[in-house]
């Protein structure tokens, strides 16, 4: 028994445990606008997936746009539960790692 208490630090000399505070709620999704032609909507998809998919490439550690193949990149989204993107979103993930440096 003297062996266990002789080994435990005393609660003084115990480091602080990291504190994390919690995360923010979703926002709340909103209806795109109506009217717009159809391309607008098109393009606008395609630039929310490529933003996604750059912050999941950043949190993995990929911060060249060299080493965003579009493999890597389709492997991230099917990682994530999305289509694979196409050769254009691909294109548009790596300008956007490009670019947030």
């Amino acid at each position: 028994m003297a062996v266990a208490a002789a080994t435990t630090e005393p609660l003084d000399r115990q480091l602080p445990t990291p504190f994390h505070p919690p995360l923010p709620a979703p926002v709340a999704k909103k209806r795109l606008p109506a009217g717009r032609p159809r391309e607008w909507y098109v393009s606008h998809n395609r630039r929310l997936k490529a933003m996604r998919l750059a912050i999941a490439l950043l949190d993995s550690g990929v911060y060249q746009p060299a080493s965003a193949g579009n493999h890597r990149i389709r492997t991230t989204a099917e990682r994530l539960g999305m289509h694979p993107p196409s050769d254009t979103t691909c294109r548009m993930v790596r300008a956007l790692i490009r670019y947030g440096r």
